[in-house]
């Protein structure tokens, strides 16, 4: 008589029984993470916020953000409004807006949903940050940013990330070099028309000492990167254009 652990049905039992015992494990042990995970989440977006508004722990070259045990207070102490901005001048305050997934409110938008555009407004040394996150496409992937500016849509810090651009080429826009070469540089043209800021290899001021070209220089090796990062910054901090102009009125 044959073993009955050599029938296929025994086989089929047992696969199905270890999927079940496994996918219960992961779940749990998924359900158990959530907790930290979310804290890190918040950690990390607080962190790149106050990062653009020079809160930070920064040496002469290095990216440094303020430790996870300080960012909480940090964030209270600097940032001073959270805002929702719906049907480009709909503001409503929300202490939450910095929890937003940006990259479901692009999918929304495509999908004929309102988007939710979070904003926040920073104070530090006299100075107003107005803060935008942003989220595009790289190379080959997910790139994304967090954005600040004065009321005139003058870039005072900004900081980048992405999800697999090629080491040493296009995962360089986290480098400070980069970032650094956007702080002071104009949204909108002389016109007073947003036109965004280019990433260029031709613009003619490797050293970004013009600030009204609306450009600055490109990483050599990176032009794809630098193409997603540009269209991410045009396309994305254009909507937020109807509520600077608020600011004026």
């Amino acid at each position: 008589m044959s073993n009955k652990t050599d029938s296929n049905s025994y086989t089929i039992l047992f696969a199905i029984g270890m999927v079940v015992v496994v996918g219960s494990l992961l779940a749990f042990v998924a359900s158990s993470l959530r907790p930290k995970i979310d804290e890190n989440k918040r950690i990390e977006k607080q962190q790149n916020i106050l990062y653009t508004m020079g809160v930070h722990e920064n040496g002469d070259t290095n990216v440094a953000f303020v430790a996870d045990d300080k960012v909480a207070d940090a964030f209270n102490k600097y940032i001073t409004k959270q805002l929702v901005i719906t049907k480009a001048t709909n503001v409503e305050e929300n202490d939450n807006a910095y929890l937003i997934d940006i990259k479901k409110e692009q999918q929304n938008a495509k999908d004929g949903i309102e988007r939710q555009l979070p904003l926040f407004i920073g104070e530090k040394d006299g100075k107003t940050f107005y803060i935008a996150p942003i989220r595009g496409k790289g190379l080959w992937d997910a790139v994304w940013a967090y954005i600040a500016m004065d009321q005139n849509m003058i870039v005072q810090g900004a900081y980048f990330d992405h999800k697999g651009e090629t080491a040493g080429l296009g995962a360089n826009i986290k480098e400070r070099y980069f970032m650094d070469d956007f702080i002071g540089e104009h949204l909108l043209n002389t016109q007073g028309s947003f036109v965004g800021i280019a990433i260029s290899k031709s613009n003619g001021d490797p050293l970004n000492e013009d600030k009204i070209d609306n450009a600055v220089d490109a990483i050599a090796g990176a032009t794809i990167t630098g193409d997603g990062v540009a269209a991410m910054i045009k396309s994305e901090l254009k909507l937020y254009v109807p509520y600077f102009k608020t600011l004026k009125n």
